[in-house]
């Protein structure tokens, strides 16, 4: 069974940087698309970021041009740079990675920009 775990959330100040990590496990990277969701309180989940197999990215408008996608397939790592954060990107991250059939979801972690 394919699991995903994230890391790397935490506080930061508007303005600031902080990059998110994904460990995959029980399943090769590079059989998968990989994403990251975030989800706020009240709001529904929107996708952040998603990096196809033959490592195509897209984005969400409120971040494009803000964060990067990357992975690692060697290492079965997924990450997610985040630059000039702003309040409004407090929310929980997700983890994903993805096929034709199944997605599967990491529990989350969380990022806070405030002052």
């Amino acid at each position: 069974q394919t699991q995903v775990a994230e890391s790397g959330g935490g506080s930061v100040q508007p303005g600031g940087s902080l990059k998110l990590s994904c460990t995959v496990s029980g399943g090769m990277l590079m059989d998968y698309g990989a994403g990251w969701y975030r989800q706020s309180p009240g709001k529904p989940r929107l996708l952040v970021a998603h990096m196809d197999t033959a490592g195509s990215s897209k984005y969400g408008d409120a971040v494009n041009g803000r964060f990067t996608i990357s992975r690692d397939n060697a290492k079965n790592m997924v990450y997610l740079q985040m630059n000039s954060l702003k309040p409004e990107d407090t929310a929980v991250y997700h983890c994903f990675v993805d096929d034709t059939l199944r997605e599967y979801l990491g529990q989350g972690t969380q990022v806070t920009v405030s002052s």
